[in-house]
C-alpha cells in the first residue's frame, strides 16, 4: 500500500524521498513535479514543522503540502471527498487560513509572498489536472 512505501526521484521537492498517506497525495506530487509553468518548489512538511493549532489550541494541524510559485505560497490539503464538509476539517481549515493570513501580512511588510490555503477532494487529483486549475477551483474560502 502507498503509506508503507518511500518514493523518490523528485526534482522540485525540497527533499529527495517522501512517504504519502494516500494515492491521491502521491498523484498530487506527480502533478507538482510535472508542472512546467507555475510550480517552483514543493514539500511535504515534517511533523511539527508548522505551529498551527485547532480545537481550542489543543490539537496540532499538519498540512499535506506546501507549494511555491513565482508569486505565492500554497498550503494544500488533500481530503477524501466525503470528509470535505466535516466540521473538524472545517475547523482545521479555519486555523490554516489564520496562519496563511498572518504569514501573508508579515510577508507583505517584508517583500515576501502571499500565502493561500486549498483543500482538494481526493477524486479531483487527476493526471489531466494542472496545479493552477486545482488552485483556481479549490482555494479555500470559509463559507
Amino acid at each position: 500500500t502507498i503509506p508503507s512505501k518511500v518514493f523518490g526521484g523528485f526534482a522540485k521537492a525540497c527533499h529527495t524521498l517522501y512517504k504519502f498517506d494516500s494515492k491521491a497525495e502521491k498523484d498530487f506530487a506527480t502533478i507538482l513535479e510535472s508542472d512546467t509553468d507555475a510550480v517552483r518548489k514543493w514539500l511535504r512538511p515534517a511533523r511539527a514543522q508548522f505551529t498551527i493549532y485547532w480545537d481550542r489550541n489543543s490539537k496540532r494541524y499538519e498540512p499535506d503540502f506546501i507549494v511555491e510559485t513565482s508569486d505565492s505560497i500554497y498550503m494544500v490539503e488533500i481530503k477524501a471527498e466525503r470528509d470535505i464538509d466535516d466540521e473538524q476539517v472545517k475547523e482545521k481549515a479555519r486555523a490554516a487560513m489564520k496562519y496563511c493570513e498572518s504569514a501573508s501580512q508579515f510577508n507583505a511588510k517584508n517583500r515576501g509572498k502571499k500565502w493561500e490555503y486549498a483543500i482538494i477532494p481526493h477524486n479531483q487529483v487527476l493526471p489531466n489536472r494542472s496545479f493552477v486549475s486545482l488552485m483556481t477551483e479549490f482555494l479555500y474560502r470559509d463559507n
